[in-house]
């Protein structure tokens, strides 16, 4: 089995009458990355706190490779890497201090090669206070990476960014990982997680409601492949006849869309279809049903849930 970085065993905390979170385990391997899911107040950041050293545990056991995070905090800062959903630096301190800051503070050489490679090359020398909101969290993941922990936990590290300083984030998480760096990420984004998580845990009301790759989550639900055809004469967009294994069909931009619960049949006699009507298939598209589907599936079946 490969070894593994973190484990979460029946772990709770409260806040006064709040239950937080309600005895969840759950284990990360290392060089993984793990996303933690779930609508606000579900858990997430209690959690991440706790694996931190940043809150203690009330029940249930912690260990972030074999130490505890909420009595052993010396051991723990030189393992760990931490981007918080919100931060802030002194607003006269440059990117470049900063990186030689916490370098020092973790006895590491600053890897300033961070700087440019989050695309910071330029403010390098800027203070902290005129830097954009994407700009700060860039910083901010160079500045959690910058004693090349073995852990790695982001909150959240990509909101406020466009597509393409997005991008560049992705990328640096995936050579993080490539490198060795096992990394748990908290995120509402859930493409995000499907591209960039070997697995995920989804949180909710403190308890966890489901655990596994996002393609092991997406096969195990309710929703429906999106099998969509579109052809020269639009036989099938006129007609819309019925398709074995669809439940549901509709017109879209042209697109005959049929919603299947057996891909397979269905695709057979779409295309079977088209020839049976003289008519030329131009584009087919067959989309499983995404990760996103799948947690509002979870998320909104529970009673009483508050968004």
């Amino acid at each position: 089995m490969q070894d593994l970085a973190i484990t979460v065993n029946n772990f709770s905390k409260s806040y006064g009458a709040k239950r937080a979170v309600d005895g969840i385990s759950f284990d990360v391997r290392q060089g993984e990355i793990f996303g933690l899911l779930g609508p606000n107040g579900a858990g997430k950041t209690t959690t991440l706190e706790c694996l931190e050293g940043l809150r203690r545990a009330d029940g249930g056991a912690l260990s972030i490779l074999g130490v505890d995070p909420g009595r052993q905090a010396g051991r723990l800062a030189a393992l760990i890497g931490v981007q918080l959903q919100t931060s802030a630096l002194p607003a006269s301190m440059t990117p470049v201090e900063a990186l030689r800051f916490f370098a020092a503070y973790h006895g590491q050489p600053p890897a300033l090669s961070l700087i440019d490679r989050l695309g910071l090359g330029e403010k390098r020398n800027a203070q902290y206070g005129s830097l954009s909101v994407g700009q700060q969290r860039r910083l901010a993941l160079a500045l959690a990476a910058a004693h090349r922990p073995k852990v790695l936990f982001l909150d959240e590290p990509t909101a406020g960014l466009d597509v393409a300083a997005r991008a560049e984030l992705h990328a640096l998480i995936g050579e993080l990982r490539a490198e060795g760096a096992t990394v748990v990420l908290a995120t509402h984004d859930m493409a995000e997680a499907e591209k960039l998580a070997d697995r995920v845990a989804i949180l909710l009301r403190g308890k966890i409601a489901a655990c596994g790759t996002p393609r092991e989550l997406t096969a195990t639900g309710a929703g429906q492949t999106k099998v969509s055809a579109r052809t020269e004469n639009a036989a099938l967009a006129e007609s819309l006849p019925p398709m074995p294994g669809a439940v549901r069909a509709l017109v879209e931009d042209e697109y005959a869309v049929y919603f299947t619960t057996d891909t397979g049949a269905t695709v057979a006699a779409v295309l079977q279809t088209i020839g049976e009507c003289g008519d030329k298939l131009v584009d087919l598209r067959v989309e499983r049903p995404s990760l996103e589907e799948r947690f509002l599936e979870i998320t909104q079946r529970e009673p009483g849930r508050v968004a």
